[in-house]
């Protein structure tokens, strides 16, 4: 590690007090040295990295880091706060801060050594000396492992860190076979884990977790064997050793890889943080469940690959309600969907601007494709984008499904949204398909099946059963009335006009900026969608579709402008992001606004809202119509009154700017070490300390 920490990347009166003041004032170290290309182009990806899940720990511990394409090695650098910096953990704020910067490619020895470090974390003698070291290069040679390492230091863990788990399964896989939880005429053997542990970035958690878990089974008395999926890569654990498991801790943020390894087994499936914080506790857990008989489904008897659980569970929280699945679910098919209709709907548009609106009668490029023609290509545009779109239902069904069964729910999703297709039941008629596909592949593993027949029940027997009987409900049963209703939809939507037009543009604008990317915005562009995604939409489908890409506009073009105009009131880091802002709000990704929401919620929320109403107002009452469903400001010219339907943009962003530059300009100063935010803590929208001299007058 010699070459990846220095002394000069040491500060021990490290006085920033915001996690964003810290992590610049250790990434000028590293910029000062060489090791970062672009300052505020690194700060973004540690920001970013820190959006997903805050990289404080339990003992005053703050791990901030990232991949990025601006580190030219892998780096360290290391901060000791006398005051403490708030990264997020639950017991206070970080006094040892430790900035990890990896290339966006860093190769897998570069990996390892920083997953060692992460490992020395986790003990308590290691992070004593550092807080106790008296100069930089002391603290330095200490991470290094340069000075004599404490008893016990996990610095003694060099080369891959598989080695423990590799070391630990050998012994376990020496008496896995027969194993019983009793050696053959010996005593009781302990009780035996072998645990999972996985991040985002896969440099510091998955292998602080490891590490966390390890000396809890040490205190406990418990075989820990851990597998760290880390971005290095993992070593698969031994089957013998899995099998010899008396229980299984899966501590993950990402999806577990290979899941299905550990199925039929006493099984806590948690978040990384949970293992590092309260390791003991998840051992007390899967041993209780062990004593109870508790096991998650067989790998034969459930989705191929899952281990008993669906995407949407390995994505989210133990214990979730009915209705958040029932979101998720939806969500995950809208979320498969998007790409056909981004892709489809600009081919479509894109025909119509080559060849004009009645393209759509031009006969099949199969038949008639003149190279030197306009029409001809304008005609090949169009006959693509409508094979795209004909696969909007089906994909929305099948992947509905899929979030709630897995694999097993794609066949008779894909076949109730093709149903849902040819009986004209419409987007209506995919959600049913993909709910109905998913419940009756659930219903249908539920069923106990003698061992000769699981291995050809994913194969032949869910597909087969599955698609018949969602293919008669769909046929026989609900397709006539969800068409029904869906055409009843379409006449209401063709029927507004005049107050009630407007009054729905504002009510979608509301939802496009109220969670920037969220459920709550993907159901307004759904139903958005859902209008335009015909060969033929109607006047008032397309003016829905130009409403919503409009109002979802609005938010990152008024944060840029906000920041352009009232730089003061903003950090560094948020004019860098506002810069940003300009091209991701005129290319309709919302999510340009994200980071100032996260910052300044009760502000930029609000504001964005209240904007998104207006423009969305203002482009139903101007007429604007939109074929395509997305692209900003580069499909203006497939727009219907381009001229009004910026105007409607403009006036929703002038609207949200001015809201947050007077919600921001009433915040009280607070004197002292920090600006406070609502309630209480501190408010990451304010300037920064330590970058005070770079704040615009």
């Amino acid at each position: 590690m010699s070459d990846m920490i220095t002394a000069d990347l040491v500060d021990l009166d490290l006085s920033a007090d915001t996690k964003e003041a810290a992590a610049r004032a250790l990434a000028e170290r590293m910029v000062a040295l060489g090791r970062v290309t672009d300052l505020e182009g690194f700060l973004a990806d540690v920001a970013a990295r820190e959006a997903q899940m805050p990289t404080g720990l339990d003992g005053g511990i703050g791990i901030p880091h990232c991949r990025s394409e601006h580190v030219t090695e892998p780096t360290l650098a290391f901060g000791r706060s006398a005051a403490g910096v708030d990264f997020g953990a639950a017991d206070g704020p970080a006094d040892l801060i430790f900035l990890i910067a990896a290339p966006a490619g860093a190769d897998d020895a570069h990996l390892t050594i920083l997953s060692s470090l992460a490992r020395q974390l986790m003990n308590a003698e290691f992070t004593a000396a550092l807080r106790s070291a008296g100069d930089a290069a002391a603290a330095a040679a200490l991470i290094r492992g340069e000075e004599p390492a404490p008893a016990g230091d996990a610095a003694e863990e060099t080369g891959d860190t598989a080695d423990t788990g590799a070391v630990s399964a050998a012994a376990s896989a020496e008496t896995a076979p027969g194993s019983t939880g009793q050696d053959s005429g010996g005593p009781a053997r302990p009780f035996r884990i072998v645990a999972v542990t996985s991040c985002p970035t896969g440099i510091a958690h998955t292998y602080m977790a490891a590490e966390s878990l390890e000396n809890a089974g040490r205190e406990a008395g418990v075989e820990v064997v851990v597998e760290t999926q880390g971005s290095a890569g993992f070593t698969r654990l031994d089957p013998a050793v899995i099998a010899a498991a008396d229980g299984v801790i899966l501590a993950h943020d990402v999806a577990v890889r290979e899941k299905d390894r550990f199925a039929g087994k006493p099984t806590v499936d948690t978040g990384v943080k949970a293992a590092i914080n309260r390791p003991g506790e998840l051992i007390g857990e899967v041993r209780d469940k062990a004593a109870r008989g508790e096991v998650t489904a067989a790998a034969a008897d459930g989705p191929a690959g899952s281990g008993g659980a669906t995407p949407v569970e390995r994505g989210g929280e133990s214990g979730e309600g009915y209705g958040t699945k029932l979101r998720k679910w939806l969500m995950s098919g809208v979320s498969y969907m998007v790409p056909f209709v981004a892709a489809g709907g600009l081919l479509i548009a894109l025909g119509f601007a080559i060849g004009g609106y009645e393209i759509n009668k031009a006969p099949s490029v199969m038949d008639h494709f003149v190279w030197t023609q306009a029409d001809s290509w304008a005609a090949l545009l169009f006959q693509i984008g409508g094979v795209a779109f004909a696969f909007l239902v089906p994909v929305l069904a099948g992947y509905i499904a899929y979030g709630m069964a897995d694999r097993p729910g794609l066949v008779p999703g894909f076949v109730g949204g093709s149903i849902a297709l040819t009986i004209n039941a419409g987007f209506l008629g995919g959600l049913a398909a993909g709910l109905i596909s998913g419940a009756v592949v659930l219903a249908i593993q539920r069923v106990p099946i003698p061992k000769a027949l699981r291995g050809i029940m994913p194969v032949v027997v869910i597909p087969l059963v599955s698609a018949a009987v969602v293919g008669f409900l769909m046929f026989v049963v609900i397709g006539k009335p969800i068409a029904s209703a869906q055409e009843g939809m379409t006449d209401w939507l063709n029927g507004l006009s005049g107050a009630n037009a407007v009054l729905l543009g504002a009510l979608l604008g509301l939802m496009m900026c109220f969670d920037l990317g969220g459920p709550v915005n993907k159901v307004a562009y759904t139903f958005a969608t859902a209008g335009i995604a015909v060969a033929s939409p109607s006047d008032s489908a397309m003016k829905i579709m130009a409403a919503v890409m409009a109002a979802g506009m609005v938010p990152p073009l008024a944060m840029a402008l906000a920041t352009t105009v009232r730089g003061r009131l903003f950090n560094a880091a948020e004019r860098e992001n506002g810069k940003a802002a300009w091209v991701l709000g005129a290319s309709f990704i919302s999510e340009g606004a994200i980071p100032f929401a996260a910052a300044d919620p009760l502000r930029v929320i609000p504001s964005s809202m209240v904007g998104g109403a207006v423009t969305g107002a203002l482009s139903m009452a101007f007429g604007a119509t939109l074929r395509a469903p997305h692209g900003g400001i580069f499909v203006v010219p497939l727009i219907g009154n381009p001229l009004l339907y910026l105007v409607a943009i403009a006036a929703g962003v002038c609207v949200t700017t001015a809201l947050v530059i007077v919600l921001k300009g009433l915040r009280k100063p607070v004197t002292g070490t920090s600006a406070q935010g609502p309630g209480g803590g501190t408010d990451p929208s304010a300037p920064t300390p330590g970058a005070k001299q770079r704040v615009a007058a």
